[in-house]
């Protein structure tokens, strides 16, 4: 793992539902889903996510974009409302 970056979906340690943002370090709430994918190791509709607060979202979309892998930028409420309303994100299921 990047030492840069945390847990892909971390949530707070007292319990909470609260998604946290991935980066390291960071114990702010996530507001948006960065979906990416390496081309080398995944198939093309595959999916990774990271979660990510407003402060960090520039760091982690220029990390991902630099190297090609950054497929697209969506608030993590209309993620979710992905999820439920068809089972489907664009891509596998999300996990940890």
């Amino acid at each position: 793992m990047n030492p840069l970056f945390g847990s892909p979906h971390p949530t707070p340690s007292d319990g909470g539902s609260e998604t946290i943002c991935s980066a390291k370090g960071c114990r702010a709430a996530a507001t948006l889903v960065l979906a990416w994918n390496n081309p080398k190791l995944h198939t093309p509709g595959r999916r990774k996510t990271w979660v990510t607060c407003e402060e960090h979202r520039e760091h982690l979309s220029t990390f991902l974009g630099a190297r090609g892998f950054l497929r697209e930028t969506v608030p993590l409420a209309e993620w979710r409302e992905r999820e439920e309303n068809t089972g489907d994100t664009g891509g596998p299921p999300v996990g940890p």
